[in-house]
């Protein structure tokens, strides 16, 4: 298969400094809006990545539940590989690709567990489906076949058949607390317009144009 050929030119927009607004939480606000209301598949898909104890990367896509100026939520099994590699080193990198849009975000920082209350808190608004399933899969553990993850969830089912759902000990949510915020816009001749926000010690967010 010959791709080299396979090329687009940027022309959605540009960006400059004077259309950021000084605090990236709110800058990442208004590009999400603006990625919803593209009306894009999944607009709150995300990739992280962490990185094991022998120093391999691992990315992988989960959806963003919400954020607000303390980071962005994410949810999973806490017994899954993501899970142990963050409790082993908790620096995690995110990426939102919003190719319609010619555009990128990307997020480093840190990983920590939301409160069991938060996670309780979202797990009841998950439909029903999607609670038992956090109980049947044991995420990342290898299995021998779907119809034995099948069999595990018609076991649930039944086991929870009556009543609620209760959270899973093993399930909940990860907030990942930025360090830094990269915003990325495709522009003509892969001169493309970067900003990093970073935040130093001892004052707020500084902001720097990068080359492309």
């Amino acid at each position: 298969m010959d791709i080299h050929a396979l090329r687009e030119d940027y022309k959605k927009g540009e960006l400059r400094r004077k259309d950021l607004q000084n605090d990236p939480f709110k800058q990442f606000e208004t590009w999400f809006q603006q990625a919803c209301n593209a009306e894009l598949l999944e607009p709150n898909a995300m990739t992280i990545t962490t990185v094991s104890e022998s120093g391999q990367p691992y990315a992988r896509t989960v959806l963003l539940k919400y954020f607000d100026q303390k980071g962005l939520v994410f949810f999973t099994n806490y017994e899954s590989r993501k899970s142990k590699q963050i409790m082993a080193n908790p620096k995690v990198s995110i990426l939102f690709t919003w190719l319609p849009l010619q555009r990128q975000v990307h997020i480093t920082g840190s990983a920590e567990k939301v409160s069991t209350a938060e996670s309780w808190e979202y797990f009841t608004s998950r439909p029903r489906g999607s609670q038992l399933g956090a109980w049947t899969s044991q995420q990342s553990s290898i299995i021998s076949s779907r119809q034995l993850l099948l069999i595990q969830f018609e076991e649930i089912k039944r086991k929870f058949q009556d009543g609620e759902i209760p959270l899973p000990d093993f399930w909940g949510g990860y907030r990942v607390v930025p360090d830094s915020f990269e915003f990325w816009q495709g522009c003509s001749n892969r001169l493309h317009d970067r900003f990093l926000y970073s935040q130093p010690a001892d004052h707020g967010w500084e902001i720097h144009r990068l080359a492309p």
